[in-house]
């Protein structure tokens, strides 16, 4: 099946009809997925993940942060420290050091990227193959005044050793990002030709845990609703993520699925829209912002904004999407049956060529 793409670009690189076309990669009752729609989703994963985050971008940051991912939560500590600490905790885990030249594979608006730099004084270069975020991240970071520690480049982390050169980074790392790949094995084997011998890759991967069963109908229908509601062309279990790793070459040096963890409060409250969950008075918008009313009152600012042009067309319908994303998500954390938070820190071998 192929699908449309051509119609208005913007300015700031969204396209009108990439972001229209988004849901037609998904069968409208996801009980009737067939393997051709996954088949299809893989081989324009371009088109999927670019199409969901021209529409999402604004939608993540008025409703999440520059940081696009979760993070777990202790007692008292707020929405925006846990976000940075998730970052943090896993640049220690890699041991990044100042100087050292560090790749961030699929960086959004270069939240982490920023938070990493200034922890680690490491210089790090982010890569997302989305035009507009790139050019939010670089204004972002220009505004931070980190735009001689921090850049940005668009390219396909499917072609890091062709844009950037085999050993070219001492470090690399991806907070939920390379699940929007086609497979594990083509981007982490990207990623271990561009590190430098002895170099380190640290990932939080997305994936259905070990109790996920695909042929469970209930089960692979969850699967399927993440996938829509958040631009992934096929989600696959945690334990094909630690597989893929050591068949490209890496020694995994450490391993945790941190959802695991016993909490204050679990890694999806935020999207629960319960007051009660809140560990700051702040985080009483952050939950506000998934309640009903503002999920509504959400809706109908970005419809305006959708009418009058300030929003691509198509903005509104994935956020339909995300609609989807968050009861998906919130049912695969309350059953364990999905996890955005599989840790893992491997290293490419010094010897290796």
């Amino acid at each position: 099946m192929a699908i449309e793409t051509n119609g208005n670009t913007h300015a700031d690189g969204r396209s009108d009809s990439r972001i229209q076309n988004y849901t037609k990669f998904w069968q409208k009752d996801t009980s009737k997925e067939a393997e051709v729609d996954n088949a299809n989703r893989l081989d324009s994963y371009t088109e999927v993940v670019n199409g969901y985050y021209d529409g999402a971008t604004d939608l993540y940051e008025w409703g999440w942060a520059q940081s696009f991912h979760f993070s777990r939560f202790f007692k008292g500590e707020s929405f925006a420290a846990s976000l940075a600490r998730h970052e943090h905790f896993l640049a220690a885990r890699m041991n990044i050091k100042p100087g050292m030249r560090v790749l961030d594979v699929g960086c959004g608006v270069g939240g982490p990227a920023r938070q990493i730099a200034m922890f680690t004084d490491a210089q790090i270069v982010g890569l997302n193959n989305n035009e507009f975020q790139v050019g939010r991240a670089r204004k972002y970071t220009k505004n931070m005044g980190l735009e001689g520690q921090v850049s940005f480049v668009k390219g396909d982390f499917m072609k890091l050793a062709e844009q950037f050169g085999e050993g070219s980074f001492d470090a690399v790392y991806a907070i939920e990002a390379t699940v929007h790949a086609p497979t594990w094995e083509g981007v982490y084997g990207e990623i271990f030709k561009v590190l430098k011998p002895g170099g380190v890759f640290g990932v939080y991967e997305w994936c259905m845990t070990d109790a996920w069963d695909p042929s469970i109908p209930e089960h692979k229908a969850l699967a399927h609703e993440i996938e829509l509601g958040n631009g992934i062309p096929e989600m696959r279990s945690l334990k094909l993520a630690r597989s893929a790793l050591t068949t490209v070459g890496f020694e995994v040096e450490y391993e945790e699925d941190l959802a695991e963890r016993k909490d204050h409060v679990e890694w999806y409250y935020p999207l629960e829209g319960d007051y009660s969950k809140a560990q700051t008075v702040y985080d009483l918008f952050t939950v506000w912002r998934t309640t009903w009313f503002g999920m509504f009152v959400m809706h109908n600012i970005f419809w305006f904004l959708e009418l009058i042009g300030v929003l691509p067309k198509g903005t509104i319908e994935v956020g339909a999407a995300l609609k989807v994303a968050q009861t998906s998500l919130i049912k695969g954390g309350q059953t364990k049956l999905f996890t955005p938070m599989y840790l893992a820190i491997s290293r490419k071998p010094a010897n290796s060529e």
